[in-house]
This record gives C-alpha cells, structure tokens and sequence, in this order.
C-alpha cells in the first residue's frame, strides 16, 4: 500500500486505476475509494476492502453531464436540474442505461451519479475519461476518515488493502454528500453536506 501526495505527477494514479486498481483519494466531501467503474473486478475490490454488503451499490462520479448521459437517463427537467448541483456534494439518482456493472446500480436498475468539486479530482477525471466507482473511505458501519494517516493506520493490517493512498490533508467537511432523486419531485433520500435549505437556495424553489 503505497502513499504520495494529491500534488504530485497523476499518472500513476492513472494507470493504477486503468490497471484495475482501488486509490483512495480525497473528494469535495470525505476520503473515497475510486476505481474504475466500467471494471466489475476492480469494484468488488472496493467491497472487499471496505467490508460492504455486496447488496449496496457503490455511487459513481463522472466528469460531465455529457458523460452522465452515456450511462443514465436525461430528461431536459433533470438537466436542468443537474446544471444548478453540478458540480457539487449532490449525488442524483438518475435511471441507468444498463451500460455499468450491477455492483453500481439499485435494483430498481438506478444508478448514483455525481461530479465533484475538487481541481485535483476533476483533473483525474478528465485524464482518465472514465466513470469512477466510488465510496467514502471505512469500514462498512463506521465513520469516514478524513486524513491519511487514519487511513493507512486503518488498512494496514487489513487482507484486503488499496493500491495507493493520495493525501490531501485533513479534510475539513468529512460529510458524505446529499443523495437525491428528481422525477415528477424532488426526493431527498440521504441528508449529507448540502442541507434541504441550501438546496432550496439553489433551486429557488421549497423542497
């Protein structure tokens, strides 16, 4: 389990994840596991790691709304939508074309999706062109850890471990982000970073 920090070169953490691996990088919200999720293997490694129920589907961040259309439904209503929280620490859930592994999708065959609002994570995106499977880095049922040292200390002895551990400091939210669902309304299904009041702000509108 190898330790470098979020300003060095990115390439290496590109090819570990185009190889297959599991990163643990720090997010606009809290330390996340990323791999690749277009790699069913790579995913179940994050499973492993963390200790999660196979029956819990992992979020995915993407680069862009274009990229989120390659893998979910877009309706104009829902762009909009995703044009005013993107990017930002809102997860939408948003009905699945069918083009990712099941370990990311619910089984009503919704997928999570999100673009982060961090410079370091966006880069990563945009260099690897991939969605990014992704969960807040613990083990299943605890709280997420929010610096480096706390998570090589977590993982060390652990038999299933990440491939690499990108620091960037302690991270100040240490919150996961706001799941929603936006169909005929807007559904808040886990209160994370961004409050029904803040999201209200930035619709204009009453949840």
């Amino acid at each position: 389990m190898k330790r470098m920090n979020v300003s060095e070169d990115q390439e290496q953490i590109a090819e570990i994840i185009r190889n297959g691996g599991v990163v643990v990088f720090p997010t606009d919200t809290v330390y996340g596991f990323i791999c690749s999720a277009l790699n069913e293997k790579a995913i179940e490694r994050i499973f492993k790691i963390k200790k999660r129920d196979f029956k819990k589907p992992i979020p995915v961040f993407v680069k862009d709304i274009e990229m989120a259309k390659e893998f979910a439904v877009v309706d104009k209503k829902q762009e909009e939508f995703l044009r005013k929280v993107w990017p930002g620490n809102v997860t939408v859930v948003l009905k699945s074309k069918g083009n990712l592994p099941e370990m990311v999708l619910e089984k009503d065959k919704t997928i999570g999706l999100r673009i982060p609002d961090y410079k370091p994570l966006n880069n990563l995106l945009n260099a690897l062109n991939i969605p990014l499977g992704q969960t807040s880095v613990n083990l299943a049922g605890e709280a997420p850890l929010n610096n480096a040292s706390d998570i090589m200390k977590e993982f060390v002895d652990q038999e299933s471990q990440p491939d690499l551990i990108v620091d960037g400091g302690e991270l100040i939210s240490a919150e996961p982000s706001t799941i929603v669902g936006i169909n005929d309304e807007l559904t808040i299904f886990r209160q994370g970073a961004v409050s029904r009041e803040e999201l209200e702000d930035l619709l204009n509108y009453k949840l």
